[in-house]
């Protein structure tokens, strides 16, 4: 009798581990909104963009890298077929420790000094 309550409390932890989502989602929507992340947790920022114009989302202010790490940002075209379409930019974070910070994108090209981005994006991040 003790080896299948064994075998029920590691099947029902497993189920629970999974009900944590480990990435967070967000997009434009959520333009100066306060996300809460657990630690381990990572946060996606996707965005549209088109780097063909020689726009793309840059890290414009940087969020407190005790609390937040920046894992890097990578571009999905729409498909092979549209050169030159635009498509989806995603930053990526991770939560590293318990704090708040805040971070800001801005849709610039990378070479214009002195100009102000097309359009910024930002959030607050509260990590527990």
């Amino acid at each position: 009798m003790s080896r299948k309550i064994v075998i029920v409390c590691v099947v029902l932890l497993a189920l629970l581990a999974g009900c944590v989502t480990r990435e967070v989602k967000v997009g434009a929507a959520d333009n100066g909104r306060e996300i809460t992340l657990k630690q381990g947790q990572t946060l996606a920022v996707a965005l549209e963009a088109n780097p063909t114009t020689g726009y793309n989302w840059l890290l414009v202010s940087e969020p407190d890298i005790t609390v937040l790490s920046v894992v890097g940002d990578e571009f999905e075209a729409p498909g092979r077929d549209r050169v030159g379409a635009g498509g989806v930019t995603t930053w990526r974070f991770r939560a590293l420790a318990a704090g708040e910070t805040s971070f800001q994108l801005g849709y610039a090209r990378s070479w214009e000094e002195g100009v102000e981005p097309l359009e910024t994006f930002s959030l607050r991040v509260v990590v527990r």
